[in-house]
């Protein structure tokens, strides 16, 4: 964190949170607005953006970021991505002891510092797994677009030429800005990172040790702590934002001239009312009443209830409305509120009194149709803390009154949540609506129509919806917690967005165009081999050649084999496949689909490979797999077979002295009749004879 300067004449400053700019650190031109601890209400740091140059912020991204970060393959990004987990790994006691400030206990901390860690690992391990190492992504299969197949159409993902602004909440300094970056930067797209103000001193801790690890190409990350002034005025068709924080700022994005006349992509993760709803078939004597309770009350503790995807709703049968108001305050009352250095403190402080006072405003609001069944709202007992200096706020529970309208209008902030009841499944997805789109439901069930119902019912609300029982309870992430394989947003006034959900949250941020050409175009640009293009059959076995001697095209057509009726009885013999279309004569020429003894499909696969496969020890160092396997023309006893393998894609692995190639491999029949088709998956080495290259 940068240190005051005094020697302009200006005030003097705890710390004033700087922003990195186009290469360099840049300090606003003021001594900007003091941010507080939130324990102990003492001046932390000051944060301003005054004097930023957010056209230059903007060009650097554009001309200078953003070449860099194309120019890298996906697996070439993937691996820095990897390589700089590693290295926040190595402060993350800094980065805790920051947290502290913000009022985060030990688990809270962790669930920001090392959920975006570990999230930022995800994309990393999916980048390299399922993205090949290259520019362009291509998108499902070909298609044929004329009869003579000399015209065909595919759909390719490419990268922005814009840049990717991050526009974060207050509540997760680490995780929001790197849930966000990862996906973006394996996209292609250089980030402009804006912190919430109340947290920012601890993004740009992060930052800074990203910046000085010189892991990233320059320009792929840059920070703007403070106001976003004209930043937006700077965006244009090329550029994104991702918005993470209130309704009615999103609203105001999404007036902004830049979304609605330049096209800029706006994605949104607002606040929601997410409820959870305690199943019918449910009594007080079933772990799942347990489950539920312990949900909710998670869910209002961790973070100070400071999480967009916290239960604000818990929807209860009727009968078990004061069982369930019960059991939560009794769990509630042994929750230690108080100074998160304090290791017997569950819940600490809210992120800054402003954010206290308007969580009480909402509480308030919601006493118009609600009974406080637990907490008080201008009183808490505090361990370790002055209450007064600090942001702290007892948890409250609310018990709805039939009819109540405000809890599905009014969104606490805080470790608040509202008891309503319901009588039928139906009624219960009817209140979840009302919540008018939200990031999560839970469901507590044991029951699996009940489950489908509900969860079928909750879908066009939700974006995302956790069934739990006693069965996935000891693995389950709870009702809370956004992972990077699993989207990230919902709909209506959730926002709309969509973020996370593995390759989802890569491909979302980048452009899809189909593409027409013919098949050799088109495995020109795609780098991936197109039936129809040319193919090369050469002196040398394929599977004689090295991974850089090997070429897109490169081609054996082998020699035809008869199946006979001996294959076709052994294979049945020797497998146990005795399926009537391979060893009952009379009942296979009563199918219509066969009119005789057939061969069996992996018979089929299995001769095939033995005409193409080159036995002796070389390159090709194992096969791992056969995908799109299809049986299209039945083999009857007698026919010949033969096979046509093709490399139709080269994927190199970085790390390893091997990489993957796709085979394309076509089985026809004695009338040139395609039989199967299929992609056969090997390993081959980089150099034969293989020497390290990893």
């Amino acid at each position: 964190m940068a240190r005051a300067n005094q020697s302009e004449g200006r005030a003097s400053v705890s710390a004033l949170v700087e922003s990195y700019v186009a290469g360099r650190w840049v300090r606003a031109t003021d001594d900007g607005t003091p941010v507080l601890d939130a324990t102990t209400g003492e001046e932390i740091a000051r944060v301003s953006s005054r004097g930023l140059d957010h056209a230059a912020l903007v060009a650097h991204g554009r001309d200078v970021g953003g070449p860099a970060v194309r120019r890298l393959t996906f697996h070439e990004r993937a691996g820095l991505l990897k390589a700089l987990a590693k290295h926040l790994g190595q402060h993350k006691d800094e980065f805790y002891a920051l947290s502290l400030r913000t009022g985060a206990t030990q688990r809270d901390s962790m669930i920001d510092i090392d959920g975006g860690l570990g999230t930022v690992f995800s994309y990393a391990s999916k980048g390299t797994r399922e993205l090949p190492n290259d520019t362009v992504i291509l998108d499902g299969s070909v298609e044929t677009l004329g009869r003579g197949g000399t015209f065909v159409g595919q759909h390719v993902y490419t990268s922005r030429r814009g840049v990717a602004v991050a526009i974060n909440a207050f509540n997760f300094p680490v995780w929001g800005m790197l849930e966000k970056f990862a996906p973006a930067f394996l996209a292609g797209l250089p980030s402009i990172v804006k912190p919430a103000s109340q947290t920012a001193y601890l993004t740009e801790a992060v930052v800074r040790r990203i910046i000085e690890a010189g892991i990233l190409p320059e320009g792929a990350l840059q920070l703007v702590c403070g106001g976003a002034g004209t930043l937006l005025d700077e965006l244009d068709e090329q550029d994104s934002v991702a918005f993470t924080g209130s309704a009615h700022t999103a609203q105001v994005l999404r007036n902004h001239p830049a979304v609605l006349r330049r096209g800029v992509r706006l994605g949104v993760e607002a606040d929601s009312l997410n409820c959870s709803i305690l199943g019918l078939d449910i009594t007080p004597e079933d772990p799942e009443f347990d489950l539920f309770v312990k949900g909710v009350v998670t869910e209002m503790t961790v973070k100070a209830g400071q999480k967009c995807t916290a239960i604000r709703r818990a929807l209860v049968p009727e009968p078990l409305v004061g069982a369930v108001t019960e059991a939560i305050s009794a769990r509630l009352a042994t929750i230690t509120v108080g100074n998160p250095a304090d290791p017997s403190v569950r819940m600490g402080p809210l992120a800054s009194l402003t954010q206290r006072d308007e969580v009480r405003k909402a509480v308030e609001a919601l006493r118009n149709s609600a009974e406080i069944g637990y907490g008080d709202p201008n009183r808490v007992d505090v361990v370790g803390a002055d209450p007064e200096r600090g942001a702290f706020l007892s948890p409250v529970l609310l018990r709805a009154r039939p009819g109540a309208t405000e809890p599905h209008d009014v969104e606490p902030f805080g470790p608040v949540s509202t008891v309503l009841s319901y009588a039928t499944t139906d009624e219960a997805i009817a209140l979840a609506a009302r919540g008018k789109g939200s990031l999560v439901a839970s469901l507590v069930t044991h029951d699996p129509q009940i489950a489908r119902a509900v969860t079928l019912g909750l879908a066009p609300w939700h974006g995302r919806v956790l069934v739990l029982d006693r069965d996935d309870a000891a693995e389950s992430t709870g009702h809370g917690s956004p992972l990077p394989v699993l989207v990230h947003g919902g709909p209506g006034r959730a926002g709309g967005g969509e973020e996370l959900g593995g390759i989802r949250g890569v491909l979302h941020q980048m452009q899809r165009t189909a593409v027409q050409a013919s098949p050799d175009m088109m495995t020109a640009i795609g780098g991936r081999w197109t039936r129809g293009s040319r193919r090369t059959v050469g002196e040398v076995h394929p599977f004689r050649k090295s991974l850089a001697e090997l070429e897109i095209g490169d081609s054996i057509v082998s020699t035809a084999r008869t199946v006979t009726l001996a294959d076709v009885e052994h294979f049945a013999e020797f497998t146990g496949d005795t399926f009537y279309a391979h060893t009952d004569a009379e009942a296979a020429a009563a199918n219509p689909l066969f009119g005789g003894i057939v061969a069996h499909g992996y018979l089929v696969v299995s001769l095939a490979a033995g005409l193409f496969v080159d036995p002796d020890p070389g390159p090709v160092l194992a096969n791992f797999g056969v995908d799109d396997l299809r049986f299209l023309t039945p083999v009857k006893a007698e026919d010949s077979i033969r096979v046509t393998l093709t490399v139709k894609q080269i994927t190199p692995r970085s790390s390893a002295d091997y990489g993957e190639v796709r085979w394309d491999a076509v089985v026809t029949n004695q009338d040139d009749a395609p039989v199967a088709t299929y992609d056969v998956l090997t390993l081959v080495a980089k150099t034969w004879p293989q020497e390290s290259t990893g």
